[in-house]
């Protein structure tokens, strides 16, 4: 884990910059940390962006208590679990360390509400399509079954044609990030779920 720690450190400080209280955390790996127009997008949620590059759920629970320390939010949305399955994790692993975080979560912040975005499909990751489908089944059985807290946003159902191939228009040249059209769907399917529970 030490090679997030820069990162990490950086984000420990991030509340000290902000000129409001947030009330919205945005946590996970590059997916948050690169949606530039985060801070617009939910401007009256008043957000911040506690992504870090690279990042694994592994790392989100390993270095949860140390980011989130000095934030009291309203709700908060993560999306991560990604780059575990892309560096072989198995979605079973996975699933584990999304309890992880829901323990943390609750721990720190008792009963928010709480955001998981699925995991998204890429053209990089076609291959282990399944993998990110058995993943989302797991954590989604789980927030419907046992928690009133967590919701489930299924942004994996909008990113993919009638085959289950990913779209091309929503990534940008390396199959694996999003592009603005990309971060435009995700503002609208997240921003909904956001303002059912408002």
């Amino acid at each position: 884990m030490y090679w997030y720690e820069e990162d990490v450190k950086q984000l420990e400080k991030r509340s000290q910059q902000l000129t409001y209280e947030p009330e919205t955390l945005f946590y996970g790996s590059s997916s948050i940390r690169l949606w530039e127009t985060l801070y617009s997008d939910f401007a009256d949620l008043k957000p911040v962006n506690l992504g870090f590059g690279g990042s694994t759920l592994a790392a989100c629970v390993w270095f949860f208590k140390r980011i989130m320390l000095t934030y009291n939010p309203k709700r908060l949305v993560v999306y991560a679990g990604d780059n575990d399955l892309g560096d072989g994790r198995t979605p079973e692993e996975v699933f584990i360390f999304f309890k992880q975080l829901m323990v943390e979560v609750n721990r720190r912040f008792g009963n928010i509400q709480c955001y998981y975005i699925s995991l998204k499909p890429s053209i990089n990751r076609r291959n282990i399509i399944d993998r990110f489908k058995y993943t989302n089944n797991l954590i989604e059985t789980e927030i419907v079954k046992s928690s009133d807290n967590w919701h489930f946003i299924n942004i994996f159902s909008h990113m993919v044609d009638a085959g289950d191939y990913p779209k091309g228009r929503y990534f940008v040249n390396d199959g694996l990030h999003l592009s603005k059209e990309g971060y435009e769907l995700w503002k609208q399917v997240v921003a909904e779920q956001l303002y059912r529970h408002h």
